[in-house]
């Protein structure tokens, strides 16, 4: 019976009683050790087998804490015959990490995709509960690819509960609850089968503070010898009696226990295997299991509670540590087994113990195990002889630990590599690393000299590295490093269109450079992935708004198809803002809302911030300005030209001119970044808010600028915005007329509504009334359909001043699609293509029942029934 956890036990009921239900749900349990939570764990698969509930397993342990993906293993291999039902890549992912296989996985979230989809194919069968023990000694990748799954957990039939101690294992996001101490009621009740006089049991209750291993513990080490104790913590207090405990057992028994404290996935025939080697058998684990301290079964040492372990551990000399571990090490037949031991058996530098570690971390690469690659590399290096060699180790550790997500542990790599060797050649390898934490950290200028003054100090180094430093001088708003990487480039006979293209545009030499970036956009349509990337890129710093939706979307279908769950939100944040563009508001907001969520799943904060700019914009040109200022708030500095450009258009509708033009002003500031399309669009604005000011000087010379630009990229929509500001700026109809003729050949609504408004308001004051309404019906029109609010007030305002009496503020007509939530909207238009629940699925990361539980909340927000009617409907 467990005292005093009726409010604990009623939330795990009432998760387990949920996912019966249909709703999938995860807890934390996080608390001292001796707290309770693994009773709690014991209590909850009890009480979910009886309801028919299928339980998965996974108990975490100290030595494997570093042993790549070793938690998963143990979670998943009495399913692995589900595997073949997985998309191709998950299930490679998945036999990779069981070590059926060992194709490289490109993407270290992949892993936690394969677990979401195969539990929730294991909950076609029935409702599933996933036990985590000891969380906070899993491995990084495993405990990854659970958060991951846990935190997209929707309507697949899943608990999964995550017990943890106080520190580690960071699971934000998910519901947490603590177990409390045990109130002297309770501790009462717990101690009354021990027999201790009242006066001794009111003694232990206070020493033991509420903590109910440490009641247990306390309890029968006072009724065996009463006048026990030693005023430490309560977790201290409890080691010290299970060293007691293990100290009073005969040494080979004290040996035995080592070995299984030592080897730590409780693999009975592998200690026994390395046992033998120092005299040590089976027999010698009798009297720890009648003592109480261990379980042992056919194939299987578990240690009662992990303290036990712990202390058999630290209770041994370190002699006898290193022995055991080398005896571990030569039985294993599994290398990456034995290369968890061997570091730990080896004091000195060894070279062929680093080179197995170095096969090992190599292994762990390969499954995208990052973390535990990048301390094998660690362990490498600590044990290598040759300071060159171990500054190569120290490198890829470094290189490890960034694509791990941990730039600060990566930094530190670095820095201890540069310290330890000042040859150019190693330092050229570590360059790489050390500017993507620069760049990450918000020293972008610092970042591209770095790689620039690199490649200078070894040219062998390639063509890739002036292409990133060429990236990061642009962004930095380093106009010397783009040229500069240009130059090298071209001198390498590697010219790259598009780092070529840009080192023009930061001379504003519009005519050269972007027939080059168009050069780029053609070459990248059928090329390699990396051409096509730049040929996205090159079709937004063009403005070539059909290439770079097309790009864009082609990028996402490429991470959607690999499983890149990583690179997945970049490419979404910039269909997204194509998608603003275009006028598709409600589909940017959809691939925000997912860009979003996996972003945070996958602990990209940056990004998460980053992608507010997007919906920001869709919030000024509707008029929300609480939520507009609200998501500029966030937007990191690089975003900044987004962010101010959100503000100005909702001053700019409002009438704030002399805000809205200064904020622009300050904006734009010098450096390549004033040259991308985005900034390039804001001139138009600049342009309205001056002219309004009566100041149209302040704007004359961004607007030149934009001209040229405009003129040598020949995009329809930016000759058309460049004849609108003209016409501002001189009143000449013409310009107006071309405008217009131009956004007709465009895809930008919002900005061919505006060029309408403009346009009506000057046929009007040219007391052409008629073509005035024409016109400015015109532009409502696609205001409306925008929801742009303020905009639409002032083509009604101007159709009133031009005689139409008709026209009057109305609702905005409903478009059935805005019921839909982003996701919703999503999975219904991919339904209506055709596609089956687990191919959409597939695609959006989800499970199929979460595929199905939004197309089931979906029909009747849209008035259908199934596939087949959703299938008549627009879903445009």
């Amino acid at each position: 019976m467990l005292y005093g956890r009726s409010t604990e036990l009623a939330a795990l009921d009432e998760l387990t009683a949920g996912a019966r239900e249909g709703r999938s749900g995860a807890l934390v349990l996080r608390g001292e050790a001796g707290i309770g939570k693994t009773a709690l764990l014991d209590r909850t698969a009890q009480s979910a087998s009886a309801s028919g509930m299928r339980v998965l397993r996974v108990t975490g342990v100290e030595p494997e804490a570093d042993l790549a993906f070793g938690g998963l293993v143990q979670l998943l291999w009495p399913v692995q015959d589900r595997l073949d039902g997985l998309p191709e890549p998950q299930a490679d992912a998945l036999r990779a990490v069981l070590g059926a296989t060992r194709p490289p996985t490109r993407d270290r979230f992949l892993t936690g995709l394969a677990v979401l989809t195969l539990l929730a194919d294991l909950a076609e069968q029935g409702p599933l509960l996933c036990l985590v023990d000891d969380a906070q000694w899993l491995d990084q990748a495993t405990s990854d690819a659970l958060l991951f799954a846990a935190r997209r957990l929707a309507a697949e039939q899943v608990a999964m509960v995550f017990a943890t101690r106080d520190e580690g294992f960071a699971a934000p996001g998910l519901t947490e609850l603590r177990p409390s101490r045990l109130d002297t009621g309770d501790a009462v009740s717990l101690l009354a089968d021990l027999g201790l006089p009242p006066a001794l049991r009111d003694q232990v209750i206070a020493e033991s503070a509420g903590n109910p291993l440490a009641l247990i513990e306390f309890g029968a080490a006072r009724r065996d010898d009463p006048g026990s104790f030693t005023p430490v913590t309560v977790a201290d207090r409890v080691l010290s009696s299970y060293r007691t405990q293990i100290a009073a057992l005969p040494e080979k028994t004290r040996l035995a226990l080592l070995f299984a404290a030592a080897e730590g996935r409780g693999d009975l025939p592998l200690q026994m295997k390395a046992a033998r080697t120092l005299g040590v058998g089976l027999e010698d684990l009798e009297d720890a299991e009648r003592a109480g301290l261990i379980q042992v079964t056919e194939s299987t040492v578990v240690f009662r509670h992990p303290l036990i372990g712990t202390a058999a551990y630290q209770g041994a000399v370190l002699a006898r540590r290193i022995a055991v571990h080398q005896a571990l090490a030569d039985a294993a037949d599994d290398p990456d087994c034995r290369a968890r031991h061997l570091p730990l058996a080896t004091t000195s530098p060894d070279d062929e113990v680093a080179s197995e570690l170095v096969a090992a971390a190599e292994r762990a690469a390969d499954r995208s195990a990052y973390a535990a690659a990048s301390l094998l590399h660690q362990q490498a290096a600590r044990l290598t002889p040759d300071r060159r060699a171990q500054v190569r180790r120290l490198t890829d550790a470094a290189t490890c630990a960034l694509n791990a997500g941990h730039a600060g542990q990566a930094r530190d790599l670095a820095e201890q590599a540069e310290r330890s060797s000042p040859e150019p050649e190693d330092l050229a390898r570590l360059a790489p690393v050390r500017a993507a934490v620069m760049f990450e950290s918000g020293e972008r200028r610092e970042a591209a000299r770095l790689l620039l003054r690199t490649h200078a100090a070894g040219p062998g180094l390639g063509p890739a590295i002036l292409r990133t430093g060429a990236t990061y001088g642009w962004f930095a708003g380093d106009a010397d490093s783009v040229r500069e990487a240009a130059e090298r480039l071209a001198s390498l006979g590697e010219a790259d269109p598009m780092v070529e293209g840009m080192a023009h545009l930061v001379d504003d030499d519009y005519a050269r450079g972007l027939p080059l970036l168009e050069r780029a956009v053609a070459a990248g349509q059928d090329g390699s992935d990396a051409a096509r990337t730049r040929a996205l890129h090159s079709a937004i710093l063009l403005g070539d708004d059909a290439a770079a939706m097309e790009l864009a979307a082609a990028e996402v279908a490429r991470c959607r198809a690999q499983g890149l769950i990583g690179a997945l939100p970049q490419a979404l944040h910039l269909l997204a803002e194509r998608q603003v563009l275009a006028g598709a508001h409600r589909d940017a907001e959809a691939s925000v809302a997912e860009a979003v969520e996996i972003a945070r799943d996958t602990g990209l904060r940056e990004r998460v911030a980053w992608l507010g700019g997007v919906p920001a914009r869709i919030a000024a040109i509707e008029g929300d300005e609480r939520r507009c200022r609200d998501l500029v708030r966030d937007v990191p500095d690089v975003g900044r030209v987004a962010g101010e450009s959100a503000l100005s258009l909702l001053e700019l509708a409002r009438g704030d001119y002399e805000a809205a033009l200064g904020r622009l002003e300050t904006a734009a500031g010098p450096g390549p970044q004033r040259h991308m399309a985005m900034a390039m669009a804001t001139v138009a604005d600049q342009v309205e808010a001056a002219v309004r000011l009566g100041q149209s000087g302040r704007a004359e010379r961004p607007m030149r600028a934009f001209e040229a630009w405009a003129r040598a990229g020949r995009q329809p929509w930016a000759l058309a915005v460049a004849h609108r500001c003209r016409a501002l700026v001189d009143g000449r109809e013409e310009d107006y007329r071309e405008a217009v003729r131009l956004h007709a050949q465009s895809r930008r609504p919002f900005e061919r509504a505006r060029t309408a408004l403009l346009y009506g308001e000057w046929l009007r004051r040219a007391r052409r009334r008629s073509e005035a309404r024409d016109t400015l019906r015109s532009a409502l029109e696609d205001f409306e359909g925008l929801r742009a609010v303020p905009w639409a007030e002032r083509a009604r305002a101007e159709l009133r001043a031009a005689g139409d009496a008709t026209t009057s503020a109305k609702a905005t007509a409903e478009n059935v699609l805005d019921r839909l939530t982003p996701q919703e909207l999503q999975v219904v238009r991919l339904a209506a293509d055709g596609n089956s629940s687990r191919e959409i699925a597939a695609q959006l990361f989800l499970s199929r029942r979460t595929v199905e539980h939004h197309l089931y909340k979906a029909y009747p927000k849209l008035g259908v029934g199934s596939r087949r009617e959703l299938a008549r409907l627009n879903l445009v």
